[in-house]
């Protein structure tokens, strides 16, 4: 029998690809690349056309050797590596390190981790695509050229261990741009009025909303111009002038694609981009499910495309048909235009088996696998189901010329909306008077007149983030997690309550590349050369040809810069927490572990302390104030600053209100205040600007 070796990336899909064929395939892992630029050095050959000079990466001399071993043993190799442009260059890679035969080693890819999958990637094996390899090693060329040409300019300028990546620096810009704006915004005060209306025969009342006159939409700017309306309704005759009924038909989402994958996860599951990836790297890679065996349970996750197969979508018409029943069924399902990524050669990211079911699976995953795998499950599933119809009524009302609105939504049929309502808002299901006819007459109860004012832009979040990123062309699925992590890992951004801030390093990195390097951080210009690599990947443009025209310009701009710019000093953030040793204000500093204080008077004065974040809620014990601790293995808890003195402590994080019933403290939980107390169990909705915080 001959011998076959599948080599792929994980480990972990070692375990699951064996369990699909037979004694004469060997499965191992190359543990992701074997090959790279090296650490040291540019490792690009500029004189030579920009050659790269690669090498084996450190550690993965062990790994190549029992790699080279199984390649002697084995008559034909296959390079099962991710299916995208990274999978393929560790491919190539392989093929170079291991100096593999042409002539009985191929290429083989499957978009999910299941015995049908893989057997028929054996099937259709092919040779390496070099166009996908070239469009890797261009980005990852432009990444080094960019990163080590300004890299040094930083450390001698700011300080040392910065970093300047092409679409890392890019993103800082948008944030720190979005920082600008809000910084700048001067609130405009605008006023809403409400009627209160009755309608005969009718016990309760309506209320409608103010919206403008005959001629139009108005908008109350002061006191003055409500005060002056106000005075026109006093004495309005308040009549129906028209009662709209329709059907509103709201169709289903997308499937999940790399980025609405995250940008859901972190909504609704308060999981960063990195995790998000962590964990559905796993559910793609393969878990033993009780009673299936093991398998993928996720298509590939890197992907920009929302396309599913004609098998997939049977598969899951059938399993509506039968669960939920033919009504629901969708007659067409919707796909995403406009789409011109190469990676939409991918399909959407859906479960591989639709009748694996977030329930059937649930005891075979972790807590959160089990909540992204049901997102995922859940999504797929209304993608596939007809949409959802709503009856509509509006209603206008006349009073001396001006013009009330209210409205009423009834859900007619519920559609994927019986699967899927994360996105879904509340429709205003206000109860409509059935004397509500054209040409009516209501009675004014009162008018309630309320000043607002207009509010900043939000500041970013990951999830936001990624979808400007994702909006604007710059990146692609398998850079928005690494770039989040980097800003934040080189502290240029900060993380707080899901919000994203600019840290004062990253304002001074951010206007260094804004003046010297202008074109890096342009966001047309990068989101430009995603378009050349798609181009490289298409096979239409040479690799070498978009680095010959990028080199000069930044080249000459570091030069430029390093004659320009002068030392700049970052000053640490002073604490009110004062040195038990020689008495100053101590500092706070960065170390591996995250921030602590330090006494600035280092090396006379070597005092340090743990950095201890207060929560702006005093202890229920003694008063002082709550502090966010951690455990030696990095679990978060609450407990009071006057530790060892008060032993107060909480693994939920403690609320400034206090429980109506027995008088505790009471614990956030989601949306929700718990009483603390054993015997209480009081439960209320947290108010309304804690929940927003």
């Amino acid at each position: 029998m001959a011998k076959n070796l599948v080599i792929v990336e994980s480990p972990a899909k070692v375990k699951t690809i064996k369990k699909f064929l037979g004694k004469n395939y060997e499965v191992t892992a190359s543990n992701g690349h074997v090959r790279d630029l090296p650490k040291s050095a540019l490792g690009i050959d500029v004189e030579n056309d920009f050659e790269p000079k690669y090498i084996t990466i450190r550690g993965k001399g062990d790994v190549l050797a029992a790699l080279r071993k199984e390649v002697k043993k084995a008559d034909r190799v296959y390079l099962a590596t991710d299916p995208d442009r990274e999978g393929e260059a560790i491919s190539w890679h392989l093929s170079q390190a291991l100096k593999l035969d042409s002539k009985n080693t191929c290429r083989i890819t499957f978009n999910e981790i299941t015995k049908s999958a893989v057997r028929e990637s054996l099937k259709n094996p092919r040779d390496i695509n070099m166009n996908l390899v070239d469009a890797q090693q261009t980005r990852r060329i432009l990444d080094r050229l960019v990163g080590y040409k300004i890299s040094p300019l930083l450390w001698a300028k700011v300080k040392r261990g910065l970093s300047a990546g092409r679409v890392q620096s890019a993103a800082l810009r948008i944030i720190c741009d979005r920082e600008d704006e809000i910084s700048a915004f001067i609130p405009e005060e605008y006023w809403t009025i409400t009627a209160v209306l009755g309608a005969e025969g009718e016990k309760k009342p309506i209320t409608a909303e103010f919206c403008g006159d005959k001629n139009g939409k108005i908008t109350i700017h002061n006191e003055n111009e409500l005060n002056a309306i106000l005075k026109k309704l006093e004495d309005a005759v308040y009549q129906v002038l028209e009662v709209k009924v329709s059907e509103r038909v709201k169709k289903p989402p997308l499937p999940f694609r790399t980025s609405t994958l995250q940008q859901e996860a972190s909504r609704h599951l308060n999981f960063s981009t990195q995790k998000t990836m962590r964990l559905a790297q796993q559910l793609y890679e393969g878990v033993d499910v009780k009673g299936s065996g093991t398998a993928g349970l996720i298509t590939y996750l890197r992907t920009d495309s929302t396309r599913v197969s004609d098998e997939a979508q049977r598969a899951a018409d059938s399993y509506i048909a039968e669960h939920y029943g033919g009504r629901y069924v969708a007659g067409k399902t919707r796909t995403e235009s406009g789409s011109s990524h190469i990676q939409d050669a991918h399909e959407a990211i859906r479960p591989t088996d639709i009748s694996l079911t977030p329930v059937r699976v649930k005891d075979s995953l972790t807590r959160d696998q089990f909540r992204l795998y049901q997102m995922i499950w859940n999504r797929f599933a209304a993608s596939r189901m007809a949409a959802a119809v709503y009856e509509t009524t509006s209603v206008v009302i006349d009073a001396e010329d001006y013009r009330f609105r209210l409205s009423a939504t009834k859900l007619l049929f519920d559609g994927f909306l019986s699967v899927y309502t994360l996105d879904e808002k509340k429709p205003d299901t206000a109860v409509l008077s059935k004397s509500l006819e054209k040409g009516a007459v209501l009675t004014k109860k009162d008018l309630e007149a309320k000043q607002h004012f207009t509010q900043p832009p939000a500041h970013f979040t990951e999830a936001s983030l990624v979808k400007t990123l994702e909006e604007l062309g710059i990146g692609r699925p398998s850079t928005y997690a690494p770039t989040i992590t980097t800003l934040l890992g080189r502290r240029y951004i900060i993380r707080e309550n899901k919000n994203l801030y600019v840290s004062e390093l990253g304002e001074v990195v951010n206007r260094i590349m804004k003046e010297e390097f202008p074109s890096i951080v342009d966001e047309q210009f990068t989101a430009n050369m995603e378009s050349l690599l798609d181009n490289v990947e298409e096979g239409s443009v040479d690799w070498k040809e978009v680095v010959r025209n990028f080199y000069p310009d930044l080249n000459e701009a570091v030069k430029a810069a390093e004659q320009k710019l002068e030392k700049i000093e970052i000053a640490d953030e002073v604490s009110d927490e004062v040195c038990d040793v020689c008495g100053r204000n101590m500092v706070i500093k960065y170390g591996p572990h995250g921030r602590f204080l330090a006494c600035p008077g280092f090396p006379e004065c070597r005092s340090t302390k743990p950095l201890l974040e207060k929560i702006g809620v005093p202890c229920p014990k003694c008063g002082k104030e709550l502090v966010l601790k951690k455990t030696k293995k990095g679990r978060k808890y609450y407990g009071c600053e006057g530790h060892p003195d008060c032993d107060f402590m909480s693994w939920q994080k403690p609320s400034v209100i206090r429980c109506p019933q027995c008088g505790s403290y009471m614990v956030e939980k989601g949306n929700k205040l718990v009483c603390a107390g054993e015997s209480c169990g009081f439960v209320q909705k947290k108010p309304k600007e804690e929940q927003e915080a």
